[in-house]
This record gives C-alpha cells, structure tokens and sequence, in this order.
C-alpha cells in the first residue's frame, strides 16, 4: 500500500479553488490530462457524491466516485474502474484557507496487485502520480491567478 500527499498554495479562495477542482467534466484542461467526463451526476448536481467521472490520461483510462463533497474544502473520490491492475483505496483533496490564499492538500491510497513485482512498481508510479497532482494544483493557481482572495 502505498500513500502519496501532495500540499499546495493557491493565490485564490477555496471556493474559487474548490469549483475548479470539482468540474470533473473539465479535468482535460489540466495537463497531461487527454479526456474527462462526467458519467453519471451526483447529489447535489452535478458533481457531489455518487457523480461518476471518467478521466483518460496516457494510456489509462479510469472511472472515479466522488464519495464525499463538502464545498469548499473536502472532495474525496475513489476510482472504480481502471484498465489496468491497481487497487485504490480512496482519495481525498482538502482545501484549507490561509492568508495568502488557500493550502490544498492532495492525498491518494493505492496498490499494484502484482505478485512479487508490486511493491516495486508502486515505488516507481509514486512520484509520477504525485507530479500528476502537483500539476493539477498548479494548473488550478494558474487559472486562478490575477482572481485574488476574493470570491
């Protein structure tokens, strides 16, 4: 089992934060994202809990649940489906608001289910998955930036 945190600063508000974040049906504006799209609405419409999104990056392509969605600071998810041999045991982003803007944390909990090999590759995807969020927190400050800290 293997859990990857991610924490950035965001020159923005967390509900400003938190939109962009939970516009699954945009996720392809982040980068190294290919597609995304919202499957199925949640409650309340249409991205809380039960929404069902489908996220295409590289060659992957997986289904994830919003299991909690607590605007602005908490959206947790767990992916369902994926075409590759991986077991999630959820993720959760938190949005926390700070003078300068908002602290996002990003925190995911996965395993390879590769006899012998596993532990190994969990090691390698690691900090790939982390640069993947990173990148996203990123992206979100730079859409952001120039909305200062107001709402």
């Amino acid at each position: 089992m293997r859990t990857i945190t991610v924490e950035r600063r965001i020159e923005a508000t967390p509900d400003r934060v938190f939109d962009l974040i939970a516009d699954h049906a945009g996720y392809d504006r982040f980068r190294g994202i290919r597609g995304s799209e919202l499957l199925t609405e949640g409650d309340p419409p249409p991205n809380g809990v039960g929404a069902m999104r489908r996220i295409l990056i590289g060659p992957l392509r997986f289904d994830e649940e919003i299991t909690a969605y607590e605007p602005p600071t908490r959206l947790d998810y767990m992916i369902k489906r994926i075409n590759a041999p991986f077991e999630h045991q959820g993720g959760s982003i938190r949005l926390v608001a700070v003078q300068e803007g908002t602290r996002a944390e990003w925190r995911s909990t996965f395993r390879i289910p590769i006899p012998v090999l596993g532990g190994a590759v969990e090691r390698a995807l690691a900090p790939v998955f982390a640069r993947g969020f990173g990148r996203v927190l990123e992206d979100v400050g730079r859409m952001l930036a120039g909305s200062g800290s107001s709402s």
